[in-house]
């Protein structure tokens, strides 16, 4: 036994080797604090970036101008020494663009070069390393299935009239679909119409009915089935995180982290924010459009002041207070605005937003006009307002639903895909574009937690992380050194490799680490050097029994391995677990913990063994440096 190398195992340490150290080599270079421009309603083109040049020479900056590609679309970059500068850059440059052309954000840029940043990115540095804000956001469950079956309303009326049933009253009231009816009878061919439309409805598929008589009337009510209320949860958490990711996008946030947490929670983590408010704001802002109908006029509006309240119709508030009956009947919603951006009304030069809607609602708003030119047409502006009011001495959330209408203009032609809403103030109209641009929630959301991370805690925690990291591989590289000679050398120079092919890992992941991670990569260290122990130790024995050095070295790495892969097959299961069922900062531990027992295996069993290979194996010895 002369333990020499197969040639495919050199090469293929050395391809390792030095792809990880290509990938790694960013984290090395640092990031530099930049601002970020990107196009939001138009491109980043060669007038934009002599706009910011421009800008950047006459308020005499240091900073590098530059564009790049991400996900297909050019941004622009503009890069500084300092955080200060980058600020005050930022302030001046969103002032210098339009606002509804371009998002500008801050952001931290891979200082490493251009042929380095081609192969990779360094890794991204999570909230409590770069400073930020987190968020825990709730999802109002209970909303999202009064929603779910409020949508059943429209539908039920529908059904009634193809049935020509007369005398009904159909409503969502108190969390029950309920449907009234002057005869039984009636009541009763009702159910058989569900029944036979159900394809096209799905009624019986999703609600489940049930049937009274109360007096003179006969009922139907219903509520969503069980297997119909858990389906909804789920798509309305799936659909705010989906909204809240589009949110972060137009507030231009880099990196951010958006994820589920339990079955009603959502995790947001903007890491470079420091304005909470304009945060909270954005996030959890629940704006949307809604086209009614006018109904009546003047004198019909006032009776309903006074309770005289048509069927069919709702009484509703201007700004100003005075009153206005719209339908019930709602033309189209915010859920069928596809893009929209705010800008000045042409004629009177007050602020507008203008909308685009998707086929389904085009037509719809087509069909309407066409039918109704000279009539009266409302905008209604929803919002949930959240308030704070002492209880008992302790601060109480309540959220208030706002339904004003904006404004109500006759309509002079038949509307289609494109059209202006007025009506809002300038702030007002500049959110509300942006609110419709990243699409509605589709249940309230409520914030139940919210922390704050300074940029100087996280220097602080960079420099603590890194440094214990750094010192507990000084030390273990000690140790070995000493107690283990050129053996413990190898040892060292494999925990070096492993903390390299860890971050290589990471950066072609772009993973986010945080603290909890570099936790990870710390005790991936101890554990690492607990490999090369076993097999040493083993070494050790069989010399001391008399055998050769090169069965010795065999014998070593053979039978240790065994103890050394059930160790760290069930280390792994573990942090499989962690990483499966935690959240946040667990995940973060758990991801690095799996990477570095896999790039432990590799380095201290595999790598080692090549180095000892190439520097004793095949050569007559009577002892190792060991």
């Amino acid at each position: 036994m002369n333990n020499s190398n197969v040639l495919w195992k050199t090469l293929l340490l050395a391809a390792v080797l030095v792809a990880g150290a290509l990938y790694a080599l960013p984290n090395v270079f640092g990031s530099d604090p930049a601002v970020q421009i990107s196009g939001r309603d138009a491109e980043v083109d060669a007038g934009t970036v002599g706009t910011v040049r421009a800008l950047i020479q006459r308020e005499g900056f240091d900073a590098e101008v530059r564009t790049e590609t991400l996900d297909g679309s050019e941004r622009l970059l503009v890069l500084f020494n300092d955080e200060d500068e980058q600020l005050r850059a930022r302030d001046l440059i969103a002032a210098e663009l339009d606002r509804n052309d371009y998002t500008t954000a801050l952001n931290l840029v891979s200082a490493s070069p251009a042929w380095l940043r081609a192969i990779g990115e360094p890794v991204f540095l999570g909230l409590d390393l770069r400073g930020g804000v987190h968020f825990l956001m709730e999802v109002d469950m209970v909303a999202a299935i009064d929603s779910a079956e409020e949508r059943y309303v429209a539908d039920w009326k529908r059904e009634v009239r193809s049935a020509r049933i007369r005398g009904t009253n159909i409503q969502h009231d108190d969390g029950v679909l309920t449907a009234r009816f002057r005869q039984v009878a009636d009541r009763d061919r009702m159910l058989e119409v569900f029944r036979e439309n159900d394809s096209s409805g799905g009624f019986f598929d999703t609600l489940e009915f049930t049937t009274r008589e109360d007096g003179e009337f006969a009922w139907i009510e219903a509520n969503l089935s069980e297997q119909a209320a858990a389906e909804e949860r789920r798509s309305a958490l799936q659909q705010n995180i989906t909204t809240l990711r589009n949110r972060v996008n137009e507030l231009g946030v880099s990196e951010p982290v958006i994820q589920q947490q339990g079955l009603d929670r959502i995790v947001v983590q903007l890491p470079g924010v420091q304005d909470t408010a304009r945060a909270k704001e954005i996030l959890g802002a629940t704006a949307t459009l809604e086209y009614r109908l006018a109904v009546g006029d003047r004198t019909a509006w006032a009776a309903a002041e006074r309770g005289d309240i048509p069927a069919g119709a709702r009484l509703y508030r201007e700004r100003d207070g005075s009153p206005i009956l719209l339908s019930r009947d709602i033309i189209v919603t915010g859920d069928q605005i596809k893009g929209a951006s705010a800008g000045l009304d042409q004629q009177s030069g007050t602020p507008a937003v203008f909308v685009n809607l998707d086929n389904v609602g085009a037509r719809r708003m087509r069909e309407v006009t066409q039918d109704n030119v000279g009539n009266l047409m409302a905008v209604v502006y929803i919002e949930d307002r959240i308030d704070m009011e002492m209880v008992d001495g302790e601060p109480v959330e309540t959220v208030t639903k706002v339904e004003d209408v904006v404004s109500a203009a006759t309509i002079r032609d038949v509307l289609s895909h494109r059209f202006q809403t007025t009506g809002l103030g300038s702030q007002e109209a500049t959110d509300l574009a942006l609110l419709l641009r990243a699409g509605a929630l589709k249940a309230p959301v409520r914030i139940v937690e919210e922390r704050t991370v300074g940029p100087s805690l996280g220097k602080d925690n960079i420099r603590q992380g890194f440094l214990s990291a750094i010192v507990g591989l000084a030390l273990v590289l000690v140790f070995m050194g000493v107690y283990y000679r050129v053996f413990g050398l190898i040892a060292g120079f494999a925990l070096v490799t492993n903390v390299v092919l860890m971050l290589a890992v990471l950066s072609v992941m772009q993973a986010t680490l945080t603290l909890p991670g570099i936790a990870g990569i710390v005790l991936t260290v101890g554990m690492a050097v607990d490999a090369n122990v076993l097999i040493f130790e083993r070494i050790r024995e069989e010399l001391r029994a008399g055998s050769p050095v090169q069965t010795a070295i065999s014998a070593g790495y053979d039978k240790a391995f065994s103890t050394i892969a059930d160790a760290n097959v069930t280390t792994l299961l573990a942090a499989v677990v962690l990483f499966s069922l935690g959240t946040g900062p667990i995940k973060g531990f758990a991801i690095t913990l799996c990477i570095g027992i896999l790039t432990s295996m590799f380095t201290a069993i595999f790598g080692s063994r090549v180095i000892v290979n190439a520097l004793y194996g095949g050569k007559r010895r009577k002892t190792l440096p060991i």
